[in-house]
């Protein structure tokens, strides 16, 4: 599903990744831990196509992401990978239903089909009452619901998470972790997690230690 190959990236004269090899099976729920500076989140970038590496090779979904043309890239990206951050960054102006629809409009699916896949993501996530809520309007927890939604809508290959319960209190934790395994369970995603939450890492498929910019092992 995911493999990377001697993956190197440098900012100025500071090199954050030093060659990182990984490979990731389809289905796997797997989380990445480390110290702050070890490049997770770098990583994260990268294998999400947000960033290109200094040098090395990227394979998502059978596709080299590295060889794509700008535009093919971010048409790559919205069809088959789907983020979720610390920080919902739902759209204040929008709906709960709306914002999750956002991806779907941006790759070309029509609003009746975006829609009814908005509605059964709600339903599964039990949140079919607060579909006309904007997120002024929901707790913590169902914004990062909503914003787990949106990243699922165009049924991505891979979930990327970057500290998605970081700033949510232990109940909404244990709820959204326990979320991951469901979808994973339901719709087959495979979900990569850079997280410093030992409880998250610990239930994880597999953990990759990350350090100085090299993966541990």
């Amino acid at each position: 599903m995911i493999t990377t190959s001697n993956i190197t990236k440098s900012f100025g004269s500071l090199q954050v990744l030093k060659g990182i090899d990984l490979h990731i099976d389809r289905g796997e729920v797997v989380s990445i831990v480390g110290p702050s500076g070890a490049g997770k989140t770098t990583l994260l970038q990268i294998i999400g196509t947000l960033d290109r590496p200094d040098s090395g090779s990227l394979c998502v979904d059978g596709i080299d992401a590295t060889t794509l043309s700008q535009k093919a890239l971010s048409d790559f990206r919205n069809r088959h990978i789907g983020f979720v951050f610390q920080f919902h960054q739902l759209l204040p102006e929008f709906t709960a239903i709306e914002n999750i629809m956002i991806p779907a409009y941006i790759a070309g699916i029509s609003q009746k089909k975006a829609r009814e896949r908005a509605n059964e993501l709600l339903e599964f996530m039990q949140l079919s009452d607060r579909a006309t809520h904007k997120p002024a309007e929901l707790s913590g927890g169902e914004k990062q619901r909503i914003a787990v939604a949106r990243a699922l809508v165009n049924n991505p290959a891979v979930i990327l998470a970057d500290e998605p319960s970081g700033s949510l209190d232990t109940q909404n934790k244990q709820e959204l972790h326990r979320l991951f395994f469901d979808l994973r369970d339901r719709f087959g995603q495979t979900f990569v997690i850079v997280t410093h939450d030992e409880q998250l890492a610990t239930i994880t498929d597999r953990t990759i230690h990350l350090r100085d910019g090299l993966i541990e092992e």
